[in-house]
């Protein structure tokens, strides 16, 4: 057994691959097509639920399983506002996988996945949620730091990882994420205790990615610095910061929260409605950039790791690479 095998060991048990490698689920670009591309050349594809309706989500996973010839997941928002039947969507087809995004599961969610079956996948921004989330009975955590793209939290995933892991790898599974772009940060992470490792902007330029042309090149043009996260203009509108890459868009954003902050201050739309327009803004701009090609006016959630995205290559060769890259740093540590 290689090294590498061996300290991913726990995570490919949870997850039924030969890595412990998970996509991120990233909204338009973990689709059908991704996800089944990285469970088939031994990953772990997730889809991206994001703000899709159960009707939708539900022609996704079919499809997937179409194409897909080993196990995958499905990631869900649990600000959904119809998340309970989400997870219905996904007990139907018997999705073995679910990982749960964006704040505490609310009230019985993590009851109604677990009774399909599946196992339940938490992210954890603190280790105080780590371990409740943990006493509540998930399989396995996701710790993602502000180097990731899309949504963020405040902490750098070294200093997550040194909080998080020397407490909790031995109880459950962990699999650390945010600005991972080679195998020698996967090898660190293992010696450090993970099980594995999700990457997301990796990915994007996988051959199999749908994502447009022009995303695509942007993503090979871009550098670390390129990738900033989005600035809160209103302390009363908790907006989680994004980390994308600086275009128009970026600008277009704080006109945004400034729009909804006014309706707040009107009174025309509570807490919950003023969170929701802005995730619904996020999913447009994303949508215009990574499927119509529009990376001006679009939105180009990029993680820092963007910088090593230097080409595109197939699902498989760069699963390859990073095992390679990977082995070889834990072997040269003999």
């Amino acid at each position: 057994m290689s090294k590498i095998d061996d300290l991913m060991a726990r995570g490919t048990e949870l997850l039924g691959s030969d890595h412990a490698i998970l996509c991120g689920a990233m909204s338009w670009v973990s689709e059908r097509n991704l996800v089944s591309a990285i469970s088939n050349a031994g990953g772990f594809g997730v889809i991206a639920c994001g703000a899709m309706t159960p009707e939708l989500l539900d022609a996704e996973i079919a499809a997937t399983s179409e194409l897909a010839k080993r196990n995958f997941g499905v990631n869900l928002i649990t600000m959904h506002p119809q998340l309970f039947d989400l997870i219905d969507v996904c007990a139907k087809h018997g999705v073995g996988h679910v990982v749960l995004a964006g704040g505490l599961p609310p009230k019985g969610s993590l009851e109604a996945i677990k009774a399909s079956g599946a196992k339940v996948i938490c992210f954890a921004p603190t280790l105080a949620l780590a371990k409740k989330l943990v006493r509540s009975g998930v399989d396995a955590l996701v710790i993602e730091g502000m180097e990731a793209g899309g949504h963020i939290g405040p902490v750098s995933t070294s200093v997550l990882a040194q909080e998080i892991l020397p407490t909790l790898a031995e109880e459950v599974p962990i699999f650390v994420a945010g600005g991972i772009g080679r195998g020698e940060a996967i090898a660190g992470y293992l010696e450090m205790g993970a099980s594995g490792v999700q990457l997301g902007t990796r990915f994007v330029c996988a051959t199999e990615s749908i994502a447009h042309p022009n995303f695509k090149k942007a993503f090979i043009r871009a550098s670390a610095r390129d990738a900033v996260a989005s600035v809160q203009i209103d302390p009363r509108l908790p907006v989680i910061p994004v980390r994308a890459i600086k275009n128009l868009s970026t600008e277009a954003f704080t006109a945004k929260q400034r729009e909804v902050a006014n309706l707040l201050d009107e009174g025309t739309v509570d807490m919950m409605e003023a969170q929701l327009q802005i995730e619904h803004y996020w999913a447009g701009a994303l949508r215009r950039a990574v499927i119509d090609g529009d990376v001006e006016g679009g939105s180009l959630m990029a993680g820092q790791s963007v910088g090593m995205v230097t080409q595109e290559e197939s699902v498989a060769d760069i699963i390859a690479t990073l095992v390679q890259q990977a082995e070889a740093a834990l072997r040269g540590r003999g």
